[in-house]
Order: structure tokens, then C-alpha cells, then sequence
């Protein structure tokens, strides 16, 4: 399974789900659904602009843990 972190790196750079959206360009419901797991799928240039936005790598993101 692969889990997303979203919610860990908005507590650690001290971020908003609204203020991120705006700086990736996204709607904050599409931040919401990622933050709680409910995305099927990502695309390669939103998961670049989330890491532009919270300075950090994809692994920092995105988490795979054994069922």
C-alpha cells in the first residue's frame, strides 16, 4: 500500500492545505483527497510542484508499507 504524507509535511514547514494549493496550483478539495489517502493516482508534475512548494523529495511524500 502506498501512503501519502501530505499531512506530516504540512505540520513540519508549518504550511496551510489552502496555502499549498495556492502555491501548486491545485484546488485545496484536490489537497484534501490526497491528505487523506482517497487519490487513485498522481500525476509526476503535481507531486514536482508539491515538492518544489514544501522543499522536499518524493520519497518524503509518498510511503510504501507492506499489507
Amino acid at each position: 500500500m502506498i501512503v501519502i504524507n501530505l499531512d506530516v509535511m504540512l505540520a513540519r514547514r508549518k504550511m496551510s492545505s489552502g496555502e499549498l494549493a495556492q502555491k501548486v496550483g491545485i484546488t485545496p478539495a484536490n489537497i484534501s483527497i490526497l491528505k487523506t489517502g482517497k487519490a487513485k493516482a498522481i500525476r509526476f508534475s503535481t507531486l514536482d510542484s508539491l515538492c518544489a512548494a514544501l522543499d522536499c523529495q518524493p520519497s518524503d511524500i509518498l510511503e510504501y508499507r507492506p499489507d
